[in-house]
């Protein structure tokens, strides 16, 4: 944010101040008293296993102005009293959003079941090239981390883009809230968090909340090979675009064709655009996997109705890199094995695009891995959701597996039916043992689960060519 008085943050939180009004805060607004800067704006934001409260003071130590806080501390600085500092931080970004829209900020956000946060990094370098743009750093898509992001905007930023996430109805509606949207892509329908919402078509009323909050001249950038996405068109009051087919929805449709990968699975398309923008133009991505493709199309879609022309779209997805950590993320080692760090997140679409991915990337001579663990919050759904994935393992002509989780014994019952050898982990300790055992040169490795079983230690040591996990 723009540095400002203690006494206007006080105003757009709707807090009560202790101390001096007069005090400079900004530009930055921080949850974690370790990044606090000169200035800084420090919110204590209660947890589980922490309260930010513990540590106001060690933040007021570290230089910042003021705190957000929801009760009054006995530390020596500016505060500014809320009931819910979570809360005051949404309207905080709220307040300073209306200020930047009224100076032509346009507000970007991207929701979808899978593919979100690899496309909200290509929309960004999209956009960046015709505007001073603000992103998130990573996923930050929930009800902290978008307004934390918008308080990064200045004077200068033209775009905000916001990762939308959602775990339940009226989520995605109450981002919105926060930051109103001017252009909405949704990427997909997928099986993502079917154990809480159910079904997909809950999961496609939850998503498309944000073409509902999207102003009549506002757009909608709707997918057209995903019927339930599609269909969101009747949703909305916004211009529709689309990406994906020729004979898709609104007033610009781009899609691919002649798409080829590189030995590193990056795509090569031709890129078409019909409608307002018109043209055909070569795009060479420097991000791996086919499914990357669509998150480029979308991206392009979105970068053509914010009136950036096509061949300067083209040029930028061309030239973006990946910007995420763990996902599809290549590293090559010296002995020339190719691990593909892809351990962010996983659902049952991502799991599929990703074997798929680890199946071209096969070199001469070569053989293929894939440590895999639990794909969480599919619900009843998950014993087959995981015996799918193992199944398809071997139908790619993966040609080992290693297992790990609660739900390894799903994946290994797929993987019998596949016909794909596997062995079992107990830890990630075990996995990284058998994966080190097994790969020799020219294999590839790819290393895939759900967040909570945090198995970006094992691919980031098997990266570095490590035997053991780092402790701590």
């Amino acid at each position: 944010m723009h540095e400002m008085t203690t006494a206007q943050v006080a105003a757009l939180a709707e807090a009560r101040l202790i101390g001096d009004p007069q005090v400079a805060v900004g530009p930055t607004v921080v949850i974690d008293s370790r990044s606090v800067e000169p200035g800084s704006l420090f919110v204590a934001l209660p947890g589980e296993r922490v309260d930010g409260h513990d540590f106001a003071a060690a933040a007021v130590a570290a230089g910042a102005s003021a705190i957000l806080v929801g009760r009054e501390l006995a530390v020596d600085a500016v505060q500014l009293v809320v009931d819910d500092p979570a809360a005051g931080l949404a309207r905080l970004a709220r307040g300073l959003v209306d200020e930047a829209l009224a100076g032509g900020l346009v507000t970007v956000a991207v929701t979808g079941s899978s593919g979100k946060t690899s496309t909200k990094d290509l929309i960004a370098q999209v956009l960046a090239t015709a505007g001073e743009t603000v992103a998130p750093v990573g996923s930050q898509n929930n009800e902290i981390g978008v307004p934390l992001t918008a308080t990064r905007i200045a004077p200068s930023t033209r775009f905000l883009v916001s990762e939308f996430g959602a775990r339940g109805l009226g989520h995605i509606r109450w981002l919105c809230e926060v930051v109103p949207p001017r252009i909405g892509a949704v990427l997909n329908v997928g099986q993502a968090h079917l154990g809480e919402f159910g079904s997909q078509v809950v999961i496609a009323q939850a998503k498309g909340e944000l073409v509902e909050a999207l102003p009549s001249d506002g757009w909608a950038v709707l997918n057209a090979t995903d019927p339930l996405v599609a269909a969101m068109a009747e949703r909305t009051t916004a211009r529709l675009a689309s990406f994906g087919a020729p004979d898709g929805l609104g007033e610009v449709r781009v899609w691919a064709e002649d798409v080829s990968l590189d030995a590193l699975s990056r795509p090569r398309f031709t890129l078409h655009a019909s409608g307002l923008a018109e043209g055909t133009v070569p795009v060479t991505l420097q991000v791996s996997g086919a499914h990357q493709v669509e998150n480029a199309l979308a991206a392009a879609a979105v970068g053509l109705v914010a009136g950036i022309g096509l061949a300067q779209v083209a040029a930028s997805l061309s030239q973006a890199q990946a910007r995420s950590r763990w996902r599809m993320e290549l590293t090559e080692r010296p002995d020339r094995v190719l691990v593909v760090n892809d351990a962010y997140n996983a659902n049952p679409d991502s799991m599929a695009a990703a074997l798929h991915s680890l199946a071209a990337l096969r070199r001469p001579g070569g053989r293929l891995l894939a440590i895999l663990g639990d794909m969480l919050e599919l619900g009843a759904t998950a014993p087959q959701q995981h015996r799918d994935v193992g199944e398809l393992a071997g139908q790619l002509g993966i040609d080992h597996l290693i297992l790990i989780g609660d739900h390894a014994e799903d994946l290994a019952a797929g993987a019998r039916v596949g016909g794909v050898g596997f062995s079992m982990a107990p830890d990630r300790s075990a996995a990284l043992t058998a994966a080190a055992d097994w790969l020799r040169p020219d294999d590839v490795v790819l290393i895939k689960a759900s967040r909570g079983l945090a198995l970006e230690t094992v691919a980031q040591a098997l990266a570095e060519g490590r035997p053991t996990l780092e402790v701590g």
